[in-house]
């Protein structure tokens, strides 16, 4: 069956889809695989979709998008997993913004209940020149597989107590800094659900070369893919040259989305520069330092994020916790500077290929 979509999500990006497309009436039940649906409902809010281009459009009822089966974890979002069989016909959710599709089993109420998804078929591709025998689509479809270059470039990670902890604007703001310096910068979003916005906002401050685990063919990361994705992404970025890489995590440290394997990996921590926490209060970033280090033997080089929004939890956190605080929003300059300042001995001189 062919069919006319009027929006095709963005974790579906690796497929370079076009709005015509043909469906199958089977639908393999597992992550990644891609699928047409149909919204049903309207909603004011959590109502965009993230196209392939990470513009954000609205959902309507009606509308058939394309996007990719896989789960959720989200606290401040929705849970939802892929369900053990999928049917033409069922009902499904819109679990993210990215086109991530499954059954929703619990959700924050801040957000309020998920877009029904009629499921219509799954995504056929054509790799063949001239056939016209479709294969069932999968985001794996021409994701990066990592390559032999060695990573000798510094890796800044931004690791949070929780999602919207703050981890996105201090990285572009290290990001930016690092840029201005001279250096080719590398940005990864190495965990999480599928979404563009995050490293968007990394090449916007300045980074040369974007790259998250959905390029590697990833939806959403867990404990079996989060340091497996993490050595693809360096690999990737080494490959391309850059002087040193900020690498975001998805959630938080104590999250389900595979952050530990990163944390508890002997190799990906040798290449760490420095390690920046994003907290939201006070005892997060007490509590989130002291886990650090004595679940991972990882000493924070500086706390960012809401726990630092004024002079009381910059004061908090260095006179108590002991760490230097600096405020991506309120003074973006100085946490970059920070950091610069701690991977000087690495980086050297700056300079732009």
């Amino acid at each position: 069956m062919k069919v006319f979509v009027d929006k095709v999500g963005s974790v579906t990006r690796n497929l370079g889809l076009g709005r015509t497309v043909h469906l199958a009436h089977e639908v393999k039940a597992e992550e990644g695989a891609v699928v047409a649906v149909r919204i049903h409902g309207d909603k004011s809010t959590y109502n965009q979709l993230e196209d392939v281009h990470g513009r954000l459009v609205t959902l309507h009822a009606g509308d058939i998008v394309v996007g990719a089966l896989g789960h959720r974890n989200a606290l401040h979002g929705y849970e939802g997993v892929v369900p053990e069989t999928v049917t033409v016909g069922e009902r499904l959710h819109v679990l993210n913004m990215g086109g991530v599709i499954g059954k929703c089993t619990s959700h924050n109420h801040g957000v309020g209940l998920p877009f029904e998804a009629e499921v219509l078929g799954q995504v056929l591709e054509f790799p063949e020149l001239m056939s016209r025998t479709g294969q069932p689509a999968h985001v794996s479809s021409g994701a990066l597989k990592g390559t032999s270059s060695p990573v000798k470039c510094p890796v800044v990670y931004v690791v949070g107590t929780c999602m919207n902890a703050g981890k996105t604007f201090a990285a572009a703001a290290m990001v930016r800094k690092l840029a201005q310096a001279g250096f080719r910068v590398g940005g990864a979003k190495l965990t999480g659900v599928s979404l563009m916005r995050d490293t968007l906002s990394m090449q916007d401050s300045g980074a040369d070369v974007v790259m998250d685990f959905t390029d590697a063919g990833i939806v959403c990361t867990g404990p079996r893919t989060g340091a497996r994705v993490a050595r693809v992404l360096f690999s990737e970025l080494a490959a391309e040259n850059v002087d040193v890489i900020v690498a975001e995590t998805g959630d938080g440290i104590m999250g389900e989305y595979g952050v530990q394997g990163i944390l508890a990996d002997p190799e990906l921590k040798s290449l760490a520069g420095a390690w920046v926490l994003c907290a939201n209060d006070p005892v997060g970033a007490s509590g989130g330092v002291r886990h650090l280090r004595e679940a991972y033997g990882i000493d924070v080089d500086v706390v960012a994020g809401p726990a630092t929004d004024n002079a009381v939890g910059v004061r908090f956190v260095e006179q108590v916790v002991g760490i230097p605080a600096r405020n991506a929003r309120a003074d973006a300059a100085a946490l970059g500077g920070l950091i610069l300042e701690k991977l000087a001995p690495k980086l050297g001189a700056g300079r732009k290929s």
